[in-house]
């Protein structure tokens, strides 16, 4: 039986579609749902402060809170609960170790679309999760949502 399910993301379409799949699985399976977002060297904060003029407050998290906040968001608006946690290091070991700390019965990442040979492409980061993984880890492709999913509203969903 899944009863967690452990949802990384970032700001990303394909992160996006990951975050739909397990809000389903969750919300199926009556599952806890932890959706976790890596910080590397606080990057993605130093990118929106130089792009807004914004200094960095308290450690800088503003862009990783505002993605797990609106990830949350859509967990709630289905009645799923959901725990947050901002993780720093490297991104693929960062999932690993907190699904195992967390007890995690799948992980759920989306899918990069960047690619040049024409080749399939994974993404490193999931390339890791997916090598190093001691438990089930689904990667979901990009995915239109559904008109009248409650996940989204056709495939330029506001989410």
């Amino acid at each position: 039986m899944i009863g967690r399910v452990l949802l990384a993301v970032e700001d990303s379409p394909d992160a996006l579609a990951a975050a739909r799949v397990a809000l389903e699985l969750a919300l199926g399976m009556q599952a806890r749902l932890r959706i976790v977002h890596v910080l590397v060297d606080h990057e993605f904060d130093a990118a929106l402060a130089a792009a807004t003029g914004a200094a960095r407050e308290g450690g800088g998290r503003p862009a990783a809170t505002a993605i797990l906040r609106r990830i949350a968001g859509m967990a709630e608006a289905t009645g799923i609960e959901a725990e947050v946690a901002v993780l720093d290091g490297g991104v693929g070991q960062a999932i690993l170790d907190d699904a195992r700390r967390w007890a995690a019965d799948v992980v759920v990442m989306g899918r990069s679309r960047r690619g040049g040979s024409g080749e399939p492409y994974v993404g490193e980061q999931t390339r890791h999760v997916l090598e190093f993984a001691e438990r089930p880890v689904l990667v979901v492709p990009p995915l239109p949502a559904p008109v009248g999913h409650p996940f989204g509203s056709g495939p330029r969903s506001p989410w």
